[in-house]
């Protein structure tokens, strides 16, 4: 491998309104190496944004078999991961699974690193939690909004009315 073997990570995302314009921000670090990534989309969940900046973050990863870790603020996201929560959801075939497009989107990613999460309380003064909050935002308050395309597909049968 040519690359750092390790590569710090924080991610955030945010939605104003929930479901509403989104962003999500990301902070990698490694060794002296540092950059940011962020990007907004026109309607969507804090949720998807919160697990859609972690799918982004492993994807940009450069060298297979990097040792990755990844601090978030979203319980939803680290405890599935952490507690394996996920296995159950493969079991039952996806079934009331919310964002299983992206789940499936972390599984292909993480399946090339080795990854282990860390919760940070957000909103706590930790100052790569804050600037992935800031960019999150910047991003869902921006110009130019991406689409969730699954999201604005599936809405109506995610938040249960059919």
């Amino acid at each position: 491998m040519n690359g750092p073997t390790h590569v710090t990570v924080y991610t955030d995302g945010s939605a104003r309104g929930n479901p509403g314009p989104g962003g999500y921000g990301i902070v990698f670090m490694a060794g002296a190496h540092y950059k940011e990534k962020s990007a907004g989309f026109r309607l969507t969940t804090n949720n998807r944004m919160e697990l859609w900046s972690v799918c982004v973050a492993l994807e940009s990863l450069k060298y297979p078999g990097t040792e990755v870790t990844i601090y978030s603020d979203s319980q939803y996201v680290v405890h599935a991961v952490e507690k394996d929560w996920i296995s159950g959801w493969i079991r039952r075939g996806w079934k009331n699974v919310k964002n299983p497009d992206l789940w499936k989107r972390y599984l292909t990613a993480a399946e090339r690193h080795r990854v282990r999460f860390i919760w940070v309380r957000g909103h706590n003064g930790h100052v790569h939690n804050e600037r992935c909050d800031h960019l999150a935002v910047e991003a869902a308050t921006g110009v130019d909004l991406q689409v969730d395309a699954w999201y604005e597909a599936n809405r109506s049968q995610e938040n249960g009315f059919f």
